[in-house]
């Protein structure tokens, strides 16, 4: 027996959900369709995920966002990807990332949450920067490195100083 993968009702009340829910099992039975129970619920629409997005009420009007778990699902992945242990370059790295972050940013586009793009893309960065700290290895490289690169003295030192502790640099 096939399975009828997602199967979410939005109605007004609990009751006429639950209406429609017999309804739809009944109908899915004729086609030899069994519903999935883990995946259906009768439940408000607020905070329920639906191909990866929730929705949420701002000043009286339904927004789209990325559900928590997928943003979730994300980090673990760019965790795996940016890994500081890997031993592979920053480029190398970036062409992961080429290969997945573009995909997600297009398929969630529609979110109308710019701050949670934002966040996300702070913390990347943040990542590859400490990926970038731990390939120079040394106090002294990194300093090195970042007077070459145009930073001040003073930024360069305090960066610098923290040469083992890289996720304490902003």
């Amino acid at each position: 027996m096939r399975y009828a993968d997602d199967c979410n009702v939005y109605v007004r009340s609990q009751r006429a959900g639950e209406r429609v829910l017999q309804a739809l099992r009944g109908c899915y039975a004729k086609l030899a369709l069994k519903v999935n129970e883990s995946k259906t619920a009768v439940a408000s629409v607020w905070g329920r995920k639906f191909l990866g997005y929730c929705f949420w009420a701002y000043k009286g009007e339904a927004k789209r966002v990325v559900a928590k778990p997928v943003q979730d699902k994300l980090r673990e992945r760019l965790r795996q990807l940016t890994s500081r242990t890997r031993g592979r370059s920053l480029e190398q790295i970036a062409a992961d990332l080429r290969g997945y972050v573009p995909g997600w940013k297009s398929y969630f586009r529609l979110a109308q949450t710019p701050e949670t793009m934002r966040e996300l893309d702070q913390w990347l960065r943040h990542r590859l920067r400490a990926v970038q700290l731990k390939q120079w290895r040394s106090g002294p490289a990194i300093f090195r490195e970042l007077r070459r690169l145009g930073a001040s003295t003073d930024d360069a030192a305090s960066i610098a100083s923290n040469a083992r502790r890289w996720w304490h640099n902003e």
